[in-house]
């Protein structure tokens, strides 16, 4: 049963490489003047073509369709050769430029070396892919390996900003591919427009302000974070305010939970004083705590 797909195309042919294969083997082939089985074998095969004669009425209708199939695949592969073979040619011209060449010249695929004695009778040119190529260092072998001249961009302080007030902040940044860190830099007596980021190395006595940056920083990350929640809502703690926290184990064989049973005072800023327990009340403190007869006590320094 014959398939066609969308397009009209059969895809039969694995059944008809047989007869393909026979009709191109006895064509006449223009390259050699002569049928492939000719030149192979030194006779041709003997088709039923050979002994079909035609407008007879005694033809049996398979045979006659076997003709015709044959006819056409011998023709279709006929034009397909055809076609390649033109195909072929016209991208060999289309990148192909013959060259003028003289005695001694030299390709780029070629290469000429100097042989010693011992090597003489050996032809001094070979092939580039005969040739390995030589690396003067290991970074030249290894391009991964070369290392980038790092520069430090030095920004000058102009004289008319004066000296050095404080830092402020801090920053990273990419710079010749590289990370580095910058210092936002106040002088004295100016404003804050005046502020710059500048390197380590270009600050004026660098170290100093640097050592009072650092303790500064790690003056305000050790006081202790507190807030309460209470309705759902978050009510932070500020500096005219104290909280003192008692958290007490319900068992002794159960985990503590400070949310269990918990008073808060609180100091308002008239002086009274106020105490309740609230129903939902937590508290965040970092790792500056005292722990006293299994209570934890959080302070907040202002």
């Amino acid at each position: 049963m014959e398939y066609k797909d969308h397009e009209g195309y059969t895809h039969d042919w694995v059944t008809l490489l047989p007869a393909v294969q026979l009709a191109y083997n006895t064509s006449q082939n223009s390259t050699i003047g002569n049928t492939p089985a000719q030149v192979e074998k030194g006779w041709n095969h003997l088709l039923p073509v050979d002994n079909l004669k035609k407008n007879l009425l005694t033809i049996h209708p398979p045979a006659k369709d076997l003709h015709e199939m044959w006819k056409r695949a011998c023709n279709t592969a006929s034009k397909c050769i055809a076609e390649a073979k033109e195909y072929n040619k016209q991208r060999w011209d289309k990148s192909h430029m013959e060259s003028d060449f003289k005695k001694e010249d030299q390709g780029k695929n070629a290469v000429e070396v100097k042989l010693t004695e011992e090597f003489l009778r050996k032809h001094p040119v070979f092939p580039v892919s005969l040739v390995k190529p030589y690396f003067q260092t290991e970074e030249d072998k290894f391009i991964s390996r070369k290392k980038n001249p790092t520069t430090t961009e030095i920004v000058e302080v102009e004289d008319s900003l004066g000296l050095v007030k404080k830092i402020i902040k801090a920053r990273k940044i990419r710079l010749n591919g590289k990370d580095q860190r910058q210092y936002l830099v106040r002088f004295k007596s100016q404003k804050a427009d005046k502020d710059k980021w500048l390197a380590e190395d270009a600050i004026p006595d660098g170290n100093l302000h640097l050592r009072k940056f650092r303790a500064s920083r790690r003056t305000e990350q050790s006081h202790q974070s507190c807030a309460f929640f209470r309705g759902r809502v978050c009510h932070p703690v500020t500096q005219n305010q104290s909280i003192s926290m008692t958290a007490k184990y319900h068992t002794p064989m159960v985990k503590p939970r400070y949310h269990q049973k918990m008073e808060l005072s609180q100091i308002s800023s008239k002086g009274i004083k106020r105490k309740w327990k609230p129903t939902n009340f937590q508290i965040h403190q970092s790792h500056h705590h005292r722990t006293r007869n299994n209570k934890v006590v959080a302070e907040h320094k202002p």
